[in-house]
């Protein structure tokens, strides 16, 4: 039987998102952004595994087969679905570092301050692709630091063992509706509207 993947509520209702995140995203944007894209990963990846049960492992090529374009579309689904996840997890709050005072520490220890981190992401979300992601990442399996990632599309330039903390999506879906080619000030509302309380668990939950 192929495995099920869940389609997971967000931390507030669809009614509370165009509040919390109105000024971060237009209400239509916050809508479509997770009950079509998002959802849309979540779908894709069930149809994928359904596809895996019967698809012919003695085809595999390094140039075209069935089990290789599965392969590859499983992949991007499933850092689509999972960032998704998490970045409507990190919306929600009014930016307040001070809700996470571990996180905050590691974060001085390893930028200098907040400010001088908040520089740093912004810088690298902006230089992300048209379709991409800015990310906080904790470094679990090499540095143990933290590291502001730049990834293209869902998954080129992620780092193994990176856990994400934070998640920018700066795929225009996410925002042109509501500030047009205006990414830089879309990432400050995006920053400005972080739940830190939940990020510092996740911070507090993968750390070593």
């Amino acid at each position: 039987m192929a495995y099920e993947w869940k389609f997971n509520p967000r931390p507030y209702s669809d009614e509370e998102a165009k509040t919390l995140l109105k000024d971060v995203a237009s209400p239509e944007t916050s809508d479509w952004h997770y009950n079509k894209h998002h959802k849309g990963y979540v779908v894709a990846l069930n149809t994928i595994e359904t596809a895996l049960e019967s698809a012919d492992r003695g085809k595999a090529n390094g140039n075209y087969s069935e089990i290789g374009e599965l392969k590859r579309r499983l992949t991007w689904n499933h850092s689509g679905a999972l960032l998704h996840d998490l970045y409507w997890n990190n919306l929600g709050g009014d930016g307040n570092i001070d809700a996470a005072p571990e996180l905050k520490a590691a974060i001085e220890r390893e930028f200098g301050s907040f400010e001088q981190w908040k520089e740093d992401f912004k810088a690298t979300a902006f230089a992300a692709k048209l379709s991409g992601w800015g990310l906080l990442v904790y470094d679990s399996l090499y540095s143990g630091r933290l590291l502001n990632v730049l990834v293209d599309e869902h998954h080129n330039g992620a780092i193994w063992g990176g856990i994400p903390l934070v998640a920018c999506d700066v795929f225009e879906h996410a925002y042109y509706h509501k500030d047009g080619p205006g990414r830089a000030a879309y990432i400050d509302n995006f920053i400005n509207g972080l739940h830190w309380g939940r990020i510092n668990d996740r911070f507090k939950k993968y750390r070593m």
